[in-house]
């Protein structure tokens, strides 16, 4: 029988939070595909989990700016100088460097999964210099590709054309957890109030233009529900003084990042799933999050903005409603309307079930398995 290509996957995200990375190295370990998945490990990270794949994390002095992603870079590039491997997977263009350079000197085969329209991402097109560096960056590397994929069709569209490289689709649906493997969670544990209803607006990356602050502000009209945030981002921090100076502290609750169980078990005990990005930039206007399908995959209904990949999922499995008004008393409008009919809740609730058995990694995961069995 012949021996699988060793593989070692590298990311720069935090290995405990990162959904998609794990899918694709538990998936190719099943496969039978020697894995070890390499990304960094922050001051304030959890512990990492028992996981049947290897496994190592990166500490660096700097946590952000330029000289962590040239400090990150250099580490993995001396890395994977030293181990060996068929196939390097970078995860995203602030990977590529390091993963393009280690495979060009040992003569490894490059995989590349862009998570993201990465040089579209606001926290680079308002630092027009930086992103200057990474479009180049992108524009030097890109070309050279001969296995790439990402999370939707719009995004894949927009690389072929612009590098004339052929991008797969995989999409960032998440696993089907096993009922025993979701904690027993009520409200109560969480301290919800058991007689109001619940928003619950999840992510790693709530940053700006996602939606979260008009969230926030739509509150001050909605003193019978309650929204929960659930995980971190670069405006968290700023959310929590927005509701504290508003007096909104007894209606908007923030949580931690979760581990996946963790998370599932939480968000299934809402009555809504929040996923309200702004068309403010081509990376949001294209984007898939992760945070849709964990709504459906908790069962609950979804309100979301009109971003053409996410109203095409919405619509498509008949989920929940669109929304195409943030401001806060017309979203606010919007979400007590929709509490309003609760037949057609019961009926979103029953497709979110039903599209859960379609919308999960079991089925996504033969694209990743093609992709690397035929990585040339």
């Amino acid at each position: 029988m012949t021996e699988k290509p060793r593989i070692i996957s590298a990311v720069i995200s935090d290995l405990v939070t990162d959904q998609r990375v794990h899918r694709a190295a538990l998936s190719l370990h099943e496969a039978g595909y020697p894995v070890l998945l390499v990304g960094r490990q922050r001051k304030a990270s959890l512990p990492l989990d028992q996981r049947p794949y290897a496994v190592r994390r990166f500490r660096l002095w700097w946590e952000k700016g330029p000289l962590f992603y040239a400090a990150f870079n250099l580490r993995l590039f001396l890395f994977l100088l030293t181990k060996k491997a068929d196939i390097l997977l970078a995860n995203d263009l602030d990977t590529l460097p390091a993963v393009w350079l280690a495979a060009f000197i040992k003569g490894s085969k490059v995989v590349y999964d862009s998570h993201e329209l990465f040089c579209e991402v606001p926290e680079l097109t308002h630092r027009p210099r930086t992103r200057n560096i990474w479009k180049r960056i992108e524009r030097f590397l890109l070309p050279k590709l001969r296995n790439a994929y990402t999370v939707n069709e719009s995004i894949a569209s927009i690389y072929r054309k612009e590098y004339g490289v052929d991008f797969k689709v995989v999409r960032n649906v998440p696993l089907r957890l096993p009922a025993q493997a979701i904690p027993a969670l009520t409200r109560a544990d969480l301290q919800w109030p058991g007689d109001r209803r619940v928003l619950v607006f999840q992510g790693t990356g709530i940053n700006v233009d996602r939606g979260a602050e008009e969230a926030i502000r739509a509150m001050e009209f909605l003193d019978d529900i309650v929204l929960v945030f659930v995980g971190g981002g670069d405006v968290y921090e700023q959310l929590r003084l927005e509701v504290s100076s508003k007096g909104l502290s007894d209606r908007v609750m923030f949580l931690p990042r979760q581990r996946p169980e963790t998370l599932r078990a939480i968000t299934r005990l809402a009555d809504f799933g929040l996923s309200l990005d702004k068309d403010t930039n081509l990376n949001y206007r294209y984007s898939l999050p992760n945070k849709l399908f964990d709504y459906i995959q908790a069962g609950i209904p979804v309100i979301a903005t009109s971003i053409p990949e996410v109203q095409r999922i919405v619509e498509q499995y008949r989920v929940g409603g669109i929304v195409s008004d943030l401001r806060p008393e017309a979203l606010a409008g919007f979400i007590r309307a929709t509490f309003s009919d609760p037949g057609r809740i019961r009926t979103w609730k029953e497709n979110a079930q039903l599209a859960a058995d379609e919308l999960n990694w079991d089925q996504e995961k033969t694209r990743l398995l093609d992709i690397i069995e035929h990585a040339r």
